[in-house]
């Protein structure tokens, strides 16, 4: 069986498992007419994907309330960014969310846009994007699991990004430097820039807070860079020296 039919397979096998709630391998193996070895796997990379949670014979959903827990860990401030942040959004876009707590809040107000499709590197916005009613197309990178960033990376993930082109990018950040770009404790930046090279819009969310933190590693530099959302506490003397290097700067309201 060749890849597509294997996609379409595990995406039935979704859509079955939110109208019952439950699956079994047996029930799974006789619809789609293949072997339980085959459906055993499908849910092995469904449930790393954090789109099921297996049980003994089969799967079950992820309960709600995992879902809403996702929501109510981003603080109010980063949602406020996240909802000026997909303004920017058009009906039908392509877009890639890298993980980060300000970059999840933008996961909930996507429900309103149609067509999209959306890449991330980051399982638990793979799950959120995967709850959405709207149902854009998820596509995850794949890759080497760096528990510090709880997120996929390395080559793997940078070979599958630059099979696609996309129309967006939103990444945060750990600092602003005023005159290189944006900086990060990560010293896995590898994948970041393969994001920012297959984008053709790149936009940065971060707090205002972030500026001004002396960290050694620069993430992205400001020519990489089309838009930068923070919260209108960010210093004017800021905002123009970002603006000089040709970056739009948006500005959403402070939530404390």
């Amino acid at each position: 069986m060749n890849k597509r039919n294997t996609q379409q397979r595990r995406h039935s096998i979704i859509s079955l498992l939110n109208e019952q709630g439950e699956v079994s391998v047996e029930e799974l193996s006789l619809r789609f007419e293949t072997s339980e070895v085959t459906i055993r796997k499908d849910l092995a990379t469904l449930e790393k994907t954090g789109l099921l949670l297996r049980r003994y014979g089969g799967a079950i959903a992820v309960p709600d309330e995992v879902t809403q827990q996702f929501s109510a860990k981003i603080p109010p401030n980063k949602l406020s960014i996240a909802k000026v942040a997909a303004e920017l959004i058009n009906d039908h876009n392509r877009i890639i969310i890298d993980s980060g707590s300000t970059t999840s809040g933008i996961v909930g107000e996507l429900n309103s846009k149609r067509g999209l499709l959306v890449m991330t590197n980051s399982l638990a916005l793979a799950n959120a994007i995967h709850e959405l009613e709207n149902e854009p197309t998820l596509l995850m990178t794949g890759g080497t699991w760096d528990p510090h960033s709880e997120s996929f990376q390395g080559q793997i993930a940078e070979q599958v990004l630059r099979s696609y082109n996309f129309d967006q990018l939103f990444i945060g950040a750990d600092g602003i430097d005023l005159e290189r770009g944006t900086t990060t404790f990560n010293e896995l930046t590898g994948l970041s820039k393969v994001m920012a090279e297959v984008s053709r819009e790149v936009v940065v969310m971060l707090e205002s807070e972030k500026l001004g933190r002396r960290i050694p590693n620069l993430e992205l530099p400001w020519s990489k860079i089309s838009v930068l959302v923070s919260d209108d506490k960010l210093p004017r003397e800021a905002v123009d020296i970002i603006s000089q290097h040709g970056v739009r700067v948006i500005l959403a309201p402070y939530a404390g």
